[in-house]
């Protein structure tokens, strides 16, 4: 169970044994995110993410445990980067191990939906046709995290 912010990347076959060695459960169920290539403002060369130091590695612990907690997981770890990303290069990492699928996808989904509104991370997408954006939040996004917090599962 660790939490990673770094700013260089990593390869998600390794945070795959990362989680496995400190948790073989039956189940191992994960998510990476990618820099897209496209946003509502044309074509993404790039991706900034800036972060909270200190503020993020605790939110994102935070959101572990309340996932391991919550769906009884056997080991979970999250990774995110920061700092300037070029398209298709990994952002984000999420693998939680439970000892059931059911739980192992719920745990991952939950992490992935919370993170999102409540990590301290900023993003700016940096076009090829230039000038930069700050990405807004998403309502999408808002929705799917108070599904999970009004939900009982």
């Amino acid at each position: 169970m660790s939490v990673l912010v770094q700013e260089q990347a990593f390869e998600v076959r390794e945070q795959y044994e990362q989680v496995l060695s400190n948790s073989p459960g039956a189940a191992l169920v994960a998510f990476t995110g990618y820099v897209r290539d496209i946003c509502d403002y044309g074509v993404v060369e790039a991706l900034e993410l800036e972060h909270y130091p200190g503020m993020t590695e605790k939110v994102l612990d935070d959101i572990g445990m309340a996932a391991a907690q919550r769906f009884s997981l056997l080991g979970w770890r999250i990774v995110h980067r920061f700092g300037v990303l070029q398209e298709g290069e990994p952002i984000v990492w999420v693998g939680v191990a439970a000892a059931h699928r059911g739980e192992a996808f719920a745990g991952c989904q939950f992490i992935m939906d919370t993170l999102k509104t409540r990590a301290p991370f900023w993003k700016k997408e940096h076009l090829k046709e230039g000038g930069a954006i700050w990405v807004a939040s998403k309502e999408q996004d808002e929705q799917r995290e108070r599904e999970w917090r009004d939900s009982t599962l």
